[in-house]
């Protein structure tokens, strides 16, 4: 036989395989891009729902409460889950009596999707000894066999809720907060731990990044939202105007708007809001203001934010921090950052009502 009928031969044999390679490798690809997310374009008006105790979620209650998100428009709920580790260099990850059970997690989830509203399930680490005024911000072990115990722990505590995210079609897994020393020390360490909540998870992934840390995340690319919580200080001043407000955002704006350029990613806020107390816009991401209730600060911090960033069309929507089970929270006389009960729960209704760009 000849070398060109021997090649041709080789040819006609290969072709079919090239043919059943090129098949596999799309449906492989149709796999590989399942987990982009589902409601990729939609603008999330969202709300974080809260509470600290293993039944907070349950009972009537807390049902009336939800509904009461539902009534503001809100179409996303985050439902805040906490474990805990006992200080910044233990590796002891576990629940505790203000874990919220499994049960009570998975009866929110059905009850917001009753309501009509999607759900994020954002998962929180702290610290149960917080003595040395440290924060979650600062877990970091100080030995390499450390930080493999730590992440297995952590890719335990990521997956049992991605399992029950996919079970109960929870729409959206907030794997970490604020993490910001694992986060940036470890990123690498991160991959594998999105890597296992996507084999048992089909619905979109995201982090929240403290607002100083976010430029420093590295495994932005495979998730499918970059999160920020944009506690960015805006004034200097006690008791700011709304302009003066407007005017705060300015100096972040460029900067947000440049990196998501960079990443082509949609960013969303999992975390935003500020305490209705004088100061409030100055360190927005603390807790404890001592300072006089403004609730006008507090309205109009929420109305400058979504000024500027309703219509950009790289954002793709926040969550305000936060909303409390009980249904009377908040009121005129709370410094707290809860709109409820308050003007600012007006905005987000006005707004919220409101459509976004197609």
């Amino acid at each position: 036989m000849s070398a060109a009928k021997q090649k041709r031969k080789i040819l006609k044999t290969l072709i079919p395989i090239f043919a059943i390679l090129l098949v596999a490798g799309a449906i492989a690809g149709m796999r590989m891009f399942k987990h982009k997310p589902q409601n990729g374009s939609e603008f999330q008006k969202g709300m974080v729902y809260c509470t600290w105790s293993e039944s907070g979620y349950m009972g009537e209650e807390a049902d009336k409460s939800l509904v009461r998100v539902s009534e503001l428009g809100t179409k996303w709920v985050a439902i805040l889950v906490t474990w805990y580790q006992t200080n910044c260099w233990t590796v002891d990850i576990h629940r505790t009596t203000q874990t919220p059970s499994d049960e009570a997690v998975i009866h929110t989830i059905r009850k917001a999707h009753e309501l009509g509203m999607k759900v994020m399930i954002k998962l929180h680490l702290d610290l149960s000894d917080t003595s040395d005024g440290s924060w979650r911000g600062e877990i970091g072990c100080t030995r390499e066999e450390d930080w493999e115990k730590w992440f297995k722990q952590y890719t335990e505590y990521v997956d049992h809720y991605a399992a029950i995210a996919e079970k109960e079609k929870a729409e959206m897994v907030c794997v970490g907060t604020e993490l910001t020393s694992a986060a940036t020390v470890k990123g690498y360490m991160w991959r594998d731990v999105i890597k296992s909540a996507r084999s048992k998870y089909s619905g979109a992934l995201t982090y929240a990044a403290h607002w100083d840390s976010y430029q420093d995340i590295r495994f932005w690319d495979i998730l499918d939202y970059v999160g920020i919580n944009a506690y960015f200080p805006l004034t200097e001043k006690l008791t700011p105007t709304y302009d003066e407000l407007m005017e705060g955002w300015k100096k972040w704006l460029p900067e947000i708007e440049e990196f998501q350029a960079r990443t082509g990613k949609p960013i969303i806020f999992p975390e935003i809001g500020c305490n209705s107390a004088d100061g409030a816009a100055i360190r927005p991401w603390e807790h404890c203001p001592r300072s006089e209730v403004n609730l006008k600060l507090q309205e109009d911090y929420y109305k400058a934010l979504l000024d500027t960033f309703w219509n950009k069309e790289w954002f793709y929507g926040l969550y305000w921090w936060y909303w409390g089970t009980n249904i009377n929270m908040g009121g005129k006389y709370n410094r707290g950052f809860t709109p409820q009960n308050k003007p600012a729960e007006d905005v987000i209704k006005d707004w919220y009502a409101k459509s976004v760009r197609k």
